[in-house]
């Protein structure tokens, strides 16, 4: 994968938007990894949860989860707003603003809380199964399973239904992963093609900002919180995490990167299936650090481009809308730009604004999820963690 990560740079760069007839590869890959999404959701989760005899510890797995994903939310936009104010990305920067369009995407409109809240439950639960609606898969999930708890010894078919069918996801995913580099170089070649460097130029800074905020959350937060809570080597870490870290890249998609993240969680960093099951589906809806990175650097450069002044309160509001808006955000390309239209308008600065990172957006999309899918796993390893210590207290005692 990391050959065909070069191979794609290199191509790129050499063959410019000629290079455009390898796009088909990535669309397979693409294809193949969107067909066992909802599958391998629905099956582990299903497990993951009737597999936990204790309700209490899946409540309590949650409450971490969720505290987890907002706490390093918040860190990560305090992290993008510090490091594109010691840049400054927008000042000198000698782009027309004249003209400007809001790109479609990031005029989406925005829901309200409760809408976003009672979207969770699907009417029909083989509706979200068709449309590949996560967070509605994931409510289904988490009702089957706890529903063979309860049942008990009469709904055992029913879980060893599900047992063996999460058995042929995971195999499934192994063979779709034989591709993986091929579908690399077919999705990355073609971006390098077009872009080149005559967009990222003039644009440097940005990209600079948020690919250094991006690094320093994952070296620093993601290093410790694995090392204090999950007692694993960070090393280890990053090194079991990388193939789904790469695979993210290409495909700017938390969500479309899930099967990998939870193959590399599972085997390579040993995390337990009841864990990764729950945890890792959540989070790629849920968890939103990279963006978050993103959603800080937007907002100091376009205020600095049109020399306007944040107010304190204004860089608070930015914070708390942003993790806000992660809840909710869908884990796929160019989410990023909706959930930056939504922090703009909550400190009233011109939406025009977006145009003017609309061309490079998928450069920093690469990178912003790679933060996620990592930020993913590091919340597994700190839950999977914190459950094996109060295990051996319990034991102890």
């Amino acid at each position: 994968m990391f050959i065909a990560f070069v191979l794609a740079i290199l191509l790129g760069s050499l063959f410019g938007s000629s290079i455009n007839f390898l796009q088909p590869l990535g669309d397979l890959f693409l294809r193949l990894i969107k067909f066992i999404i909802a599958p391998l959701i629905l099956s582990t989760l299903v497990v993951g949860v009737a597999s936990s005899s204790d309700p209490q510890q899946l409540g309590r797995m949650g409450m971490k989860t969720v505290a987890y994903y907002l706490a390093t939310t918040a860190i990560a936009i305090v992290i993008g707003l510090v490091v594109a104010f010691a840049i400054s990305p927008g000042k000198g920067l000698d782009i027309s603003a004249d003209g400007l369009a809001v790109p479609e995407i990031a005029t989406a409109e925005q829901q309200s809380t409760i809408t976003t809240i009672l979207n969770i439950i699907p009417e029909n639960p083989f509706n979200a199964l068709a449309s590949g609606n996560i967070l509605q898969i994931i409510f289904f999930a988490l009702f089957i399973g706890l529903a063979i708890t309860f049942v008990g010894e009469k709904a055992q078919p029913v879980y060893k239904f599900f047992e063996g069918f999460s058995e042929v996801m995971f195999k499934i995913t192994g063979i779709v992963m034989k591709v993986a580099p091929i579908g690399i170089l077919g999705l990355l070649a073609p971006i390098v093609g077009q872009y080149g460097l005559s967009v990222l130029l003039p644009l440097l800074k940005v990209i600079l900002a948020v690919y250094i905020a991006c690094i320093i959350h994952a070296v620093v937060v993601y290093s410790s919180a694995v090392k204090v809570f999950g007692k694993m080597n960070p090393l280890k870490f990053f090194k079991g995490i990388s193939p789904a870290a790469l695979v993210a890249y290409s495909t700017a998609s938390s969500a479309g990167t899930l099967p990998v993240t939870i193959k590399n969680t599972n085997e390579n960093l040993g995390v337990p299936n009841k864990v990764t099951s729950f945890v890792l589906p959540l989070g790629a809806t849920v968890n939103m650090d990279g963006t978050a990175i993103y959603q800080g650097v937007a907002v100091v450069f376009i205020a600095q481009f049109f020399n306007l002044n944040l107010s304190l309160m204004q860089l608070l509001t930015v914070v708390l809308v942003t993790v806000l808006a992660s809840i909710g955000t869908a884990g796929v390309p160019g989410a990023g730009l909706i959930m930056l239209t939504m922090v703009l308008t909550s400190v009233n600065m011109p939406l025009e604004g977006i145009a003017l990172i609309a061309g490079i957006d998928r450069i920093l999309d690469m990178m912003r999820t790679s933060v996620n899918v990592v930020g993913d796993a590091s919340a597994a390893v700190v839950v999977a963690g914190t459950e094996r210590k109060r295990e051996k207290r319990v034991l102890k005692s």
